[in-house]
């Protein structure tokens, strides 16, 4: 585990307590022993903890009443009750106090380390609400679960995020191709009660009806042709979890009735079964449609929007938020450059200013694609703009602001992926000769193929 605890023991028994600690240190944590209450609360005056292992009967002052003093005064500390097996009802009662989980002894090593694991995982999302809360208020560019944005619009998205995560009502996320409507998807499940039960995904677009029908109901044996064994489907994989229709607006008629039933009732039959299972889960579903428009035209059911719409989240695109350009392109600039083992890459300015520049059709995901090309080709330290490569042609005024040889290099670009990367047939479109424009691409570090 990579995640490493500031941990407080909190235990009488001497044994118990050495033990412990040894464990926890050799997984890497650092520890803190105290031999009871008094002992634990001034140590947390001391310094800061992570997380508090307490035992829950100790003479004077029990794990109940420290439990209760630590989140009234640290209530940033997560603590955790030591508990024997036949002592269960405190557990709960500690649990209703405001204690994170708790552990039975004697414990499972197993277990132990899985425990460890959740509350390192809490921890982090406890620091990234504070963090985003924080940096909301003071307007900076974040970093927010895997999304990254400085723009009034993102920062506006975020907001919507924190306050969607904890209510478990259906969210509908709209916006155009490529904006990341699967990772605002993947944040809210990770921000809210559910983090770590499954998150569940589909393409509705991506399949016929039938296969549809049968990836999110499962199905039993002989349910149809090549049917050999029962299966289980995503809304059956999704209890306890989140389940994500990406494409929702694709689905069928037919197939957003036997969903709104789901929705209202909670269970749900296999294709060929006869018996009912339920299934808790959140929905979250996403579309590039206009779901609206589609109801007026009769091809969606307005009664299924209202319930998959209870909440809503638009994404704006790309090139409508300006300022979270760089910040993207600069993160994944590092991403794929420590990937590659080319540290240390900058975009220089002419790179940063055609960024700006360009539309971005294809939004966050082009601008991921394009840099990671940048990232394979570039040589030293500096990404220029002759290593970017855009689907569409740069806008004219961004011309104005590149040099005759970044101007020509863009237009020999164009024209190569116009002919499909044929050398020869650029040359003959261009009128210059093979081996002059394979010069000119060798220079910019396209080698011909």
């Amino acid at each position: 585990m990579n995640a490493r605890l500031r941990v407080l023991l909190v235990d009488d028994e001497l044994a118990m307590r050495e033990s412990l600690a040894a464990w926890l240190r050799q997984d890497g944590h650092q520890v803190t022993k105290a031999a009871g209450g008094l002992e634990a609360l001034a140590e947390l005056e001391r310094q800061e903890f992570d997380l508090a292992l307490v035992d829950i009967k100790m003479p004077g002052m029990d794990g109940l009443e420290l439990l209760r003093r630590v989140k009234d005064a640290h209530p940033d500390t997560l603590v955790v009750i030591i508990t024997a097996y036949g002592s269960i009802e405190s557990a709960v009662e500690a649990m209703k106090a405001g204690a994170s989980d708790y552990l039975l002894k004697p414990f499972d090593p197993e277990h132990l380390m899985l425990l460890l694991e959740k509350m390192a995982r809490q921890r982090d999302l406890l620091r990234e609400n504070s963090a985003l809360r924080q940096r909301l208020n003071e307007g900076e560019c974040i970093g927010f679960a895997g999304l990254v944005g400085q723009s009034p619009a993102m920062r506006a998205v975020f907001g919507q995020i924190e306050d969607a995560a904890p209510a478990l009502a259906p969210v509908l996320i709209t916006g155009e191709t490529g904006t990341g409507k699967e990772m605002v998807a993947r944040a809210i499940h990770n921000q809210g009660p559910r983090a770590f039960a499954p998150f569940v995904t589909i393409n509705c677009g991506a399949v016929t009806e039938t296969l549809l029908e049968s990836e999110l109901f499962g199905h039993e044996r002989g349910a149809f042709t090549g049917a050999v064994k029962a299966r289980r489907g995503r809304l059956e994989m999704a209890d306890g979890g989140t389940l994500f229709l990406d494409e929702v607006g694709e689905i069928s008629q037919k197939m957003q009735v036997a969903l709104l039933r789901v929705l209202e009732e909670k269970r749900f039959q296999r294709v060929g079964g006869n018996q009912y299972l339920a299934s808790d889960f959140r929905l979250i579903s996403a579309t590039n449609r206009d779901l609206p428009a589609l109801i007026q035209q009769g091809r969606f059911r307005q009664d299924f929007f209202y319930r998959i719409n209870v909440l809503a989240i638009a994404i704006p695109p790309l090139r409508e938020r300006v300022e979270d350009i760089i910040p993207l392109a600069e993160h994944f600039l590092a991403y794929f450059a420590a990937q590659t083992g080319k540290a240390n890459l900058v975009l220089d300015s002419r790179a940063q200013r055609a960024l700006r520049a360009y539309p971005w059709p294809g939004n966050v995901r082009e601008l991921r694609n394009v840099i990671e090309r940048a990232v394979i080709v570039a040589q030293g330290s500096s990404v220029g703009l002759d290593k970017l490569t855009f689907l569409s042609p740069l806008p004219e005024a961004d011309s104005s602001a590149m040099t005759l040889a970044e101007v020509e290099l863009a237009h020999i670009r164009r024209v190569l992926k116009s002919q499909g990367g044929s050398v020869s047939a650029t040359a003959g479109v261009l009128g210059i000769d093979r081996s002059t424009l394979s010069r000119k691409l060798k220079k910019a570090g396209l080698e011909p193929s």
